[in-house]
């Protein structure tokens, strides 16, 4: 009989970060041998909780979210019991896996953004239960509050599955052959920095391409960013896919001041996109792999490569993904954790 894997969030199948993760953890745990059912509060996804989803509310009736598991050999809950979203259905989740076989997936603990600071009852663990961070400053401070977890770092496929159709995206969006453009792969919420994507995109002379919605009650603040910039601007998702526009892109600009990891400067690798990249902590940890990102408080130096372009750069870049962050590494770290719990199939 083929075991089961059920993998829980606030919402999954979407375009945000821990969607786009935990559908490679996803394909993973198929490699591995199992079977898997998605569960979340919002998304296309096998069983549908409201209750589940960040700021639900009322969290699922405990029946509800024990009957949508209760056929899975394995959970893995992507950040539900990590980020308090939502603290009602975070400690109903813990509480329906106690004892289980269960791997906590965590990508932004509580004490990392200080408006959570005040939340210490996240993230729960059980002594049967597995943690793994995504980075190694996390999974250091899960230790340092009594929690041992492995670093698992997320995992990108070469070129996102695709390479993109960039042509088709500048025409759909009105982008002239001779026209730069900066793209900003995100949701615009406050700590994506979008002012200074755009004092950017500003500097190069660049169309501002802004693929996300506003979230986090930022629209009337990007409104007004937006109102202001002093060059083209343009917010809307891509017409296709997000590898079109990578595909359309001249650069790609990621000025966060934090992330939990940050997907789009691997992600511009992988479609050979020049990145500049905000410096926060996570990113540091990743630079220090060797990849060659542009600063985004100072625009020359993207400016001079945009003028003189150096493939060996991008190369450098693209290989460097394939070698640390490739789809093969995570289902083999996976797979190694798995099996040291004796939760294989």
């Amino acid at each position: 009989m083929t075991a089961t894997a059920a993998l829980v969030s606030f919402r999954l199948a979407g375009s945000d970060g821990v969607s786009v993760v935990a559908a490679s953890w996803q394909r993973a745990l198929a490699t591995l041998g199992f079977a898997t059912v998605t569960v979340a509060g919002e998304g296309p996804v096998d069983h549908r909780l409201p209750g589940l989803a960040a700021g639900a509310v009322e969290p699922p009736a405990a029946g509800e979210a024990a009957a949508a598991l209760a056929d899975a050999d394995l959970v893995v809950v992507e950040n539900l019991c990590t980020i308090p979203l939502n603290l009602p259905a975070a400690r109903l989740v813990a509480a329906t896996l106690r004892a289980r076989p269960a791997v906590l997936h965590h990508h932004d603990p509580p004490w990392q953004r200080a408006r959570w600071a005040y939340v210490t009852e996240l993230p729960p663990t059980d002594p049967v239960w597995r943690h793994v961070a995504n980075n190694d400053l996390t999974r250091r401070q899960l230790a340092a509050r009594g929690i041992a977890a492995v670093t698992i770092h997320n995992a990108f496929e070469a070129a996102g599955g695709g390479p993109g159709d960039g042509r088709a995206a500048r025409a759909a969006i009105g982008a002239g052959a001779g026209e730069r453009l900066v793209v900003h792969p995100v949701r615009a919420i406050p700590r994506k920095d979008v002012p200074a994507a755009v004092r950017l995109a500003e500097a190069l002379g660049a169309t501002y391409w802004l693929l996300g919605p506003a979230e986090d009650g930022y629209a009337d603040e990007l409104a007004r960013v937006l109102a202001g910039a002093r060059t083209r601007v343009i917010h809307a998702p891509p017409p296709g896919s997000v590898a079109d526009a990578y595909a359309a892109a001249d650069a790609v600009v990621f000025p966060s001041t934090w992330e939990g990891f940050g997907n789009p400067p691997l992600e511009a690798a992988l479609h050979r996109r020049p990145v500049a990249v905000g410096p926060y902590p996570v990113a540091e940890e990743l630079r220090a792999l060797g990849f060659a990102w542009f600063p985004t408080d100072d625009p020359a130096p993207l400016a001079r490569f945009l003028d003189h372009p150096d493939p060996a750069l991008l190369e450098a870049n693209y290989a460097l993904v394939r070698q640390h962050f490739c789809q093969a590494r995570l289902v083999e770290r996976l797979g190694a954790l798995l099996g040291a719990a004796g939760w294989l199939p």
